[in-house]
Protein backbone atom coordinates (compact mmCIF):
# COMPACT_ATOMS: atom_id res chain seq x y z
CA UNK A 1 0.00 0.00 0.00
CA UNK A 2 2.93 2.29 0.62
CA UNK A 3 4.66 2.07 -2.17
CA UNK A 4 1.22 2.34 -3.99
CA UNK A 5 0.60 5.59 -2.28
CA UNK A 6 4.39 7.08 -2.78
CA UNK A 7 4.47 6.37 -6.72
CA UNK A 8 0.96 7.79 -7.37
CA UNK A 9 1.27 11.36 -4.69
CA UNK A 10 4.17 13.38 -5.78
CA UNK A 11 5.81 15.05 -2.85
CA UNK A 12 5.93 19.06 -2.75
CA UNK A 13 9.59 19.27 -3.35
CA UNK A 14 8.84 17.56 -6.55
CA UNK A 15 5.82 19.56 -7.81
CA UNK A 16 7.12 22.59 -6.89
CA UNK A 17 9.80 23.20 -9.37
CA UNK A 18 6.68 22.41 -12.09
CA UNK A 19 4.73 24.72 -10.25
CA UNK A 20 7.26 28.04 -9.87
CA UNK A 21 7.77 26.91 -14.44
CA UNK A 22 4.07 26.77 -15.05
CA UNK A 23 3.47 30.32 -12.71
CA UNK A 24 6.61 32.10 -15.03
CA UNK A 25 5.05 31.01 -18.40
CA UNK A 26 1.20 31.75 -17.16
CA UNK A 27 2.78 35.74 -15.63
CA UNK A 28 5.30 36.12 -18.60
CA UNK A 29 3.98 34.74 -22.07
CA UNK A 30 0.24 34.28 -21.78
CA UNK A 31 -0.69 37.44 -19.74
CA UNK A 32 1.63 39.94 -22.03
CA UNK A 33 1.63 37.74 -25.17
CA UNK A 34 -2.38 38.61 -25.33
CA UNK A 35 -1.65 41.91 -25.15
CA UNK A 36 -1.86 43.27 -21.71
CA UNK A 37 -1.09 46.78 -20.79
CA UNK A 38 1.77 47.48 -19.26
CA UNK A 39 1.52 49.00 -15.41
CA UNK A 40 4.17 49.54 -12.92
CA UNK A 41 4.14 47.79 -9.83
CA UNK A 42 4.03 50.69 -7.65
CA UNK A 43 1.15 52.19 -9.78
CA UNK A 44 -0.97 49.41 -9.60
CA UNK A 45 0.25 48.70 -6.17
CA UNK A 46 -0.60 52.42 -5.32
CA UNK A 47 -4.47 52.33 -6.72
CA UNK A 48 -5.27 49.22 -4.69
CA UNK A 49 -3.90 50.49 -1.45
CA UNK A 50 -5.73 53.46 -1.88
CA UNK A 51 -8.96 51.94 -3.04
CA UNK A 52 -11.65 51.31 -0.41
CA UNK A 53 -15.08 51.36 -2.15
CA UNK A 54 -15.20 49.65 -5.56
CA UNK A 55 -18.75 50.05 -7.79
CA UNK A 56 -18.38 46.30 -9.55
CA UNK A 57 -19.91 46.58 -13.04
CA UNK A 58 -21.56 43.25 -14.59
CA UNK A 59 -21.16 41.09 -10.93
CA UNK A 60 -23.26 37.79 -11.41
CA UNK A 61 -25.06 36.18 -9.08
CA UNK A 62 -23.63 32.89 -10.31
CA UNK A 63 -21.06 31.66 -7.64
CA UNK A 64 -18.88 29.75 -10.92
CA UNK A 65 -18.49 33.31 -13.29
CA UNK A 66 -15.51 34.80 -12.76
CA UNK A 67 -17.52 38.60 -11.55
CA UNK A 68 -18.89 36.58 -8.52
CA UNK A 69 -15.36 35.77 -7.54
CA UNK A 70 -13.29 38.59 -7.82
CA UNK A 71 -16.46 40.62 -6.37
CA UNK A 72 -16.39 38.15 -3.30
CA UNK A 73 -12.40 37.63 -2.99
CA UNK A 74 -12.36 41.32 -3.26
CA UNK A 75 -15.05 41.47 -0.35
CA UNK A 76 -12.81 39.02 1.91
CA UNK A 77 -9.40 41.44 1.52
CA UNK A 78 -11.18 44.35 3.15
CA UNK A 79 -12.53 46.48 0.10
CA UNK A 80 -16.39 47.16 0.17
CA UNK A 81 -17.99 46.24 -2.98
CA UNK A 82 -20.64 47.37 -4.37
CA UNK A 83 -22.62 45.25 -7.21
CA UNK A 84 -24.18 46.27 -10.23
CA UNK A 85 -26.05 44.75 -12.96
CA UNK A 86 -29.68 45.50 -14.05
CA UNK A 87 -30.17 41.65 -14.29
CA UNK A 88 -29.91 41.29 -10.79
CA UNK A 89 -31.09 43.99 -9.12
CA UNK A 90 -32.85 43.81 -5.96
CA UNK A 91 -30.77 40.47 -5.62
CA UNK A 92 -28.50 40.45 -2.14
CA UNK A 93 -24.93 39.72 -3.05
CA UNK A 94 -22.28 39.99 -0.28
CA UNK A 95 -24.84 41.45 1.81
CA UNK A 96 -25.20 44.42 -0.24
CA UNK A 97 -28.64 44.66 -2.54
CA UNK A 98 -27.49 44.83 -6.28
CA UNK A 99 -28.42 48.33 -7.93
CA UNK A 100 -29.17 48.50 -11.86
CA UNK A 101 -26.77 51.12 -12.43
CA UNK A 102 -24.16 53.23 -11.18
CA UNK A 103 -26.38 56.74 -10.70
CA UNK A 104 -28.03 54.52 -7.68
CA UNK A 105 -25.64 53.93 -5.89
CA UNK A 106 -25.80 55.79 -2.64
CA UNK A 107 -21.90 56.17 -1.40
CA UNK A 108 -19.49 57.46 -2.55
CA UNK A 109 -17.00 55.60 -4.99
CA UNK A 110 -13.25 55.26 -5.10
CA UNK A 111 -12.86 52.76 -8.34
CA UNK A 112 -15.53 51.30 -10.72
CA UNK A 113 -14.56 47.80 -11.85
CA UNK A 114 -16.14 47.18 -15.09
CA UNK A 115 -17.20 43.21 -16.19
CA UNK A 116 -18.41 44.29 -19.52
CA UNK A 117 -17.69 44.01 -23.48
CA UNK A 118 -15.30 46.59 -24.61
CA UNK A 119 -18.55 48.32 -26.46
CA UNK A 120 -19.97 48.38 -23.55
CA UNK A 121 -17.67 50.38 -21.78
CA UNK A 122 -18.38 54.28 -23.19
CA UNK A 123 -21.81 54.59 -21.67
CA UNK A 124 -20.52 53.05 -18.27
CA UNK A 125 -17.94 55.49 -18.10
CA UNK A 126 -19.97 58.60 -19.43
CA UNK A 127 -22.32 57.45 -16.18
CA UNK A 128 -19.44 57.18 -14.10
CA UNK A 129 -18.21 60.37 -14.62
CA UNK A 130 -21.28 62.12 -14.03
CA UNK A 131 -22.92 60.85 -11.17
CA UNK A 132 -19.60 59.69 -9.16
CA UNK A 133 -18.08 62.67 -8.09
CA UNK A 134 -15.21 60.82 -5.53
CA UNK A 135 -14.55 58.55 -8.26
CA UNK A 136 -10.63 57.84 -8.81
CA UNK A 137 -9.97 54.79 -11.01
CA UNK A 138 -11.78 53.05 -13.77
CA UNK A 139 -10.51 49.68 -14.23
CA UNK A 140 -11.63 47.50 -17.11
CA UNK A 141 -11.43 43.55 -16.55
CA UNK A 142 -9.14 41.22 -18.44
CA UNK A 143 -9.81 41.49 -22.26
CA UNK A 144 -11.76 44.78 -21.45
CA UNK A 145 -10.33 47.81 -23.40
CA UNK A 146 -11.47 51.36 -24.88
CA UNK A 147 -9.27 53.67 -25.93
CA UNK A 148 -11.50 56.63 -26.53
CA UNK A 149 -13.12 56.24 -23.12
CA UNK A 150 -9.73 55.57 -21.32
CA UNK A 151 -8.83 59.28 -23.11
CA UNK A 152 -12.37 60.71 -21.72
CA UNK A 153 -12.05 59.58 -18.35
CA UNK A 154 -7.62 60.56 -18.34
CA UNK A 155 -8.59 63.98 -19.10
CA UNK A 156 -10.82 64.36 -16.49
CA UNK A 157 -8.41 63.15 -13.80
CA UNK A 158 -9.22 59.39 -13.37
CA UNK A 159 -6.91 56.97 -13.60
CA UNK A 160 -7.49 54.21 -15.88
CA UNK A 161 -6.65 50.79 -16.25
CA UNK A 162 -7.40 48.39 -19.35
CA UNK A 163 -7.02 44.71 -19.59
CA UNK A 164 -6.19 43.59 -15.89
CA UNK A 165 -7.95 42.23 -13.17
CA UNK A 166 -7.88 43.59 -9.32
CA UNK A 167 -8.31 40.20 -7.96
CA UNK A 168 -4.77 38.85 -9.81
CA UNK A 169 -2.87 42.21 -9.14
CA UNK A 170 -3.82 42.28 -5.61
CA UNK A 171 -2.85 38.46 -5.13
CA UNK A 172 0.76 39.07 -7.28
CA UNK A 173 1.58 42.48 -5.78
CA UNK A 174 0.49 41.26 -1.98
CA UNK A 175 2.34 37.87 -2.16
CA UNK A 176 -0.32 35.89 -2.25
CA UNK A 177 0.68 34.06 -5.45
CA UNK A 178 4.39 33.87 -4.29
CA UNK A 179 3.35 31.24 -1.36
CA UNK A 180 2.15 29.16 -3.94
CA UNK A 181 5.53 28.79 -5.96
CA UNK A 182 4.17 31.37 -8.69
CA UNK A 183 7.61 34.13 -10.03
CA UNK A 184 5.56 37.07 -9.60
CA UNK A 185 7.95 39.18 -11.14
CA UNK A 186 7.83 41.16 -7.77
CA UNK A 187 11.03 41.32 -5.44
CA UNK A 188 10.55 40.75 -1.91
CA UNK A 189 11.81 39.42 1.55
CA UNK A 190 8.59 37.97 2.32
CA UNK A 191 7.52 34.24 0.74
Amino acid sequence: MERLQNSHCPSFRTLRPFAMRLGRFFLYHSSYSMGMTDYSHGHLRSVLSTTKVIALVGVSSNPVRPSYFVARYLGLKGYTVLPVNPVCAGQTLFGRTVVASLSELQEPVDMVDIFRRSDAVPPIVNEALEVLPHLRTIWMQIGVKHAEAARKAEARGITVIQNRCPKIEYQRLFGELRMGGFNTGVISSRL
